[in-house]
């Protein structure tokens, strides 16, 4: 039996196909997880420095040392982080002994566990949602290119699973469009105000107050200008905003790229073939399965968002100033999240730029309920000339003899004596029954 060490390599994403290899899950690594606390504790020393509350060359210390990414274990870290429940305390320990000398004292000066790994999950979340973007501008794009290839492509509309009335996979391919849109502007408007944590042991800034800090605002926008991240108005310890909004919006970017996921799951099936993925996946069993993998897994990651931003919102209610237990919750579902939803854009944008549009087996689908898709319309044109009660009952009647004796609507619609000179043909070609889609394609496309 092979040996395996359980100290290497303890998360390689094995069973997370969604994520694995996505920017997303470089970006919330241990590894990367690290470097933000790193650079949360070096920004802090650099904020007092810059206000004139630590020498400036200790700010260069620090940097420097936070820098060396490479004299810290994570491994190790965590096994420590047992004692005291949270990484921070190992880390400052060691930062401590790395800047060494009379500059070590200016490490972590003032603050507390929470300000450091909060102000690094957010870096972390900064970094991720910064790609996650560029992947969505990459879906919005394919995805805007399908709907404007294919304004005028008529397809069945389905609803309740059933053939409803025609539409045009260029509307469909628009509202997708419109949902990936949502989601950018929701995590554009999370990632503008990610906010640093300062505030102290209970909030209240006290600490800096005794190392020199006048003015309870300016060292906390000092440090937001050293990290790229929001000052906030006040501490945020058991005030989690934050946290809710990044939660929230990650979701709905799950629920986003879910439905078109969805769509191409069905309209992809071996029986309706009206979509295929540019390149399926295979079976380990089935030499011919095209698998549609990339909007499985995308929807996949939609089923599982939810629960983990529920845990996010439920650590909302935290006690006291600082919570035992709902601030620790909080940790690893948000990592999850953004690694899920990181890699469900990815696999987004693959799967619009690369999806295959079969126009002429959707047109045939058309004709499958031979003329019943339109029954609305004859409903609505055969009033005026019947009356409403009279148009209901006979094409209620002829849509049971339709599916009863496989024969087309027109045809049988042709045998009433009342419909004479009445062009049904025309009536009952589902090409001619789009309504607005094409004008309201266009109009989703105006949107950037």
């Amino acid at each position: 039996m092979t040996h395996v060490d359980p100290d290497a390599d303890p998360d390689a994403g094995l069973l997370s196909p969604g994520r694995a290899g996505s920017p997303a899950e470089s970006a919330t690594s241990d590894s990367a997880v690290l470097r933000g606390l790193l650079d949360a504790e070096a920004g802090l020393t650099r904020a007092q420095a810059a206000l004139g509350l630590a020498p400036a060359a200790a700010a260069d210390a620090v940097t420097r040392a936070a820098a060396d990414e490479g004299r810290f274990d994570a491994r190790d870290l965590a096994l420590r982080a047992r004692s005291g429940g949270n990484p921070v305390i190992p880390l400052v320990a060691d930062l401590t002994a790395a800047v060494a000398g009379e500059h070590a004292p200016y490490v972590h000066r003032g603050a507390t566990s929470q300000d450091i790994l909060d102000t690094a999950l957010m870096l972390v979340a900064a970094r991720t949602l910064d790609g996650l973007l560029g992947d969505l501008a990459r879906t919005e794009s394919a995805l805007g290119r399908l709907a404007a290839a294919h304004r005028d492509t008529v397809m069945p509309g389905r609803t309740l699973t059933q053939h409803a009335v025609p539409t045009t996979f260029g509307l469909k391919a628009a509202g997708w469009r419109s949902l990936v849109l949502d989601a950018r502007d929701r995590l554009r408007a999370v990632r503008a105000s990610l906010p640093v944590q300062l505030g102290g042991a209970a909030g209240t800034l006290a600490a800096f107050g005794v190392f020199g800090a006048t003015h309870a605002g300016e060292l906390t926008e000092a440090y937001g200008a050293e990290l790229g991240l929001v000052a906030p108005v006040l501490p945020w310890h058991t005030l989690r905003t934050p946290v809710a909004d990044l939660a929230g919006a990650l979701a709905f970017t799950a629920g986003a790229l879910g439905k078109p996921a969805a769509d191409v799951l069905t309209l992809s099936r071996t029986e309706i073939g009206e979509l295929g993925e540019g390149a399926g996946g295979g079976s380990s069993a089935m030499p011919h399965k095209a698998n549609p993998v990339r909007a499985t897994l995308v929807a996949a990651a939609a089923r599982r968002a939810p629960a983990l931003a529920a845990t996010l919102y439920a650590s909302m209610a935290a006690e006291d100033e600082r919570p035992a237990g709902a601030w620790h919750a909080e940790w690893e579902p948000l990592r999850d999240l953004l690694r899920l939803v990181g890699g469900a854009a990815r696999d987004a944008a693959e799967l619009a730029e690369g999806l295959q549009v079969h126009a002429d087996v959707m047109r045939e689908h058309l004709f499958a309920t031979r003329g019943l898709i339109v029954s609305e319309r004859l409903a609505a044109e055969l009033a005026p000339l019947l009356g409403r009660a009279r148009a209901k009952a006979l094409l209620t009647e002829a849509a049971r003899r339709t599916r009863a004796e496989g024969r087309t609507l027109a045809g049988i619609l042709a045998d009433e004596p009342d419909l004479k000179g009445v062009d049904l043909a025309d009536l009952t070609d589902p090409i001619r029954y789009t309504g607005s889609a094409g004008a309201l394609t266009d109009r989703a496309l105006e949107r950037r």
